[in-house]
């Protein structure tokens, strides 16, 4: 079993915390994996990245994280080289980095303990997601997804949804944002509608935590960590599920 090297986490700390105020990315991962335990678990991130939330996994004591991140597939940004330069700063040899879609990803036999999709979901079809709360096609390209997606979770398996919801003040407002001025909010949908159309795929016991600004800790938590302090800044949300087991699996969730 893989065990967590405080070496290897003082490393990674140093490298994700590069140029950003000190604290702030170690403030964000314990919250976004407040009461998951790596030690020994497999994982599956979704639309990665640079894979740094993979790297963490792994330094966390993961003993395999899978980051699929279907745009370094041909990509001359450099992503896949500076994830191999990070990996080998860190020693991670438990991560792998895959150039491929959900939708494309062939695991073999393999199920995971663990799945991220963090500032992911829309983009798995994003001309559906824009549509999903009222077109059948729409709604029938994403349960063959989150089907696909329930394939590949362990009963019980834990998984976290982090994006943004579909309704902003300054969106309504017809503003950019000042904080997250590129949003385009049509593009998103309420942690409420992916609850209920997970729930269908088999997940269960949703929770929806709404963020605030990393730098104000556990006091912006606290004051701003609802539902209507976020509509007035971020909208950003972090929900999490539980992979019904097997047995309970033709049963069917109801997420409010």
């Amino acid at each position: 079993m893989q065990r967590p090297d405080p070496k290897s986490f003082d490393r990674y700390f140093n490298t994700a915390e590069s140029g950003m105020v000190r604290g702030n990315h170690r403030f964000y991962v314990n919250y976004l994996f407040e009461g998951i335990d790596f030690k020994g678990k497999t994982m599956l991130d979704i639309g990665g990245g640079d894979g740094m939330l993979s790297l963490y996994a792994a330094c966390s004591g993961a003993e395999k994280v899978i980051c699929l991140e279907p745009e370094i597939a041909g990509s001359t940004t450099g992503t896949s080289a500076a994830f191999q330069r990070t990996a080998s700063v860190l020693g991670q040899t438990e991560v792998q980095l895959l150039p491929s879609r959900l939708q494309d990803y062939d695991p073999g036999d393999g199920t995971f303990d663990i799945l991220l999709l963090h500032a992911s979901i829309n983009h798995l079809d994003e001309a559906a997601c824009i549509e999903l709360a009222r077109d059948r096609e729409a709604q029938r390209s994403y349960q063959q997804l989150f089907g696909k997606l329930s394939s590949l979770a362990r009963p019980n398996a834990k998984l976290n949804v982090v994006d943004c919801a579909r309704r902003n003040l300054f969106g309504d407002l017809r503003l950019k944002n000042p904080f997250m001025p590129t949003i385009e909010w049509h593009k998103h949908q309420s942690p409420q509608l992916w609850a209920r159309h997970l729930a269908q795929a088999g997940f269960d016991n949703p929770i929806i935590r709404w963020h605030s600004f990393n730098t104000l800790r556990s006091a912006g938590r606290l004051l701003l960590g609802n539902r209507v302090a976020a509509y007035c800044l971020t909208s950003s949300f972090c929900l999490t599920m539980e992979k019904r087991p097997e047995a309970s699996a033709g049963s069917l969730a109801h997420a409010g």
